[in-house]
């Protein structure tokens, strides 16, 4: 499989080959990020979602959204190069990148049964953490790696 066919521009996009692993009976994980400048903490923790089901889908923010939230000098990376770059990663299946501020409506849409954070989110602040319950599945904050950080990693480039 191609780095390009695990990239989709829309969640609509995605929807034939969801609903095909849904009809093989394979659970599915979701997470979602900016994932700016990918570190050995982004690796560990997307290896530990994909072990939590059968299928790793990623929802990664686009450039103007990642400009909303995190300013305008970011992101670092453009959005063609962060979901190729997690594309290439072997833990994930589906690269799926979103416009808006939060991921509610992708999950919406994907239904997962896992929804997974990073450990610097509390259970009650995961974005469509609800949601997935009430839909039966699963919601899990996985372990956080100390001292990685795509901020503290920018911060160390303009010290140089």
């Amino acid at each position: 499989m191609s780095l390009s066919s695990k990239v989709y521009q829309s969640v609509y996009s995605a929807l034939q080959l969801l609903t095909l692993w849904r009809t093989q009976h394979q659970k599915i994980v979701f997470t979602n990020g900016c994932f700016d400048l990918l570190h050995i903490g982004h690796v560990l923790y997307l290896e530990e979602s994909k072990s939590l089901g059968d299928i790793l889908v990623v929802g990664i923010n686009s450039d103007a959204s990642v400009r909303r939230l995190k300013g305008p000098n970011r992101p670092i990376q453009d959005e063609n190069s962060r979901s190729h770059v997690l594309a290439g990663l072997e833990s994930v299946d589906m690269v799926i990148i979103f416009d808006s501020d939060n991921p509610l409506e992708l999950i919406q849409t994907i239904t997962p049964d896992i929804l997974v954070k990073g450990g610097d989110w509390r259970m009650d602040q995961i974005v469509g953490g609800d949601f997935v319950l009430s839909h039966g599945g699963q919601v899990r904050s996985l372990r956080f790696v100390d001292g990685y950080s795509t901020t503290a990693m920018e911060q160390k480039i303009k010290r140089g």
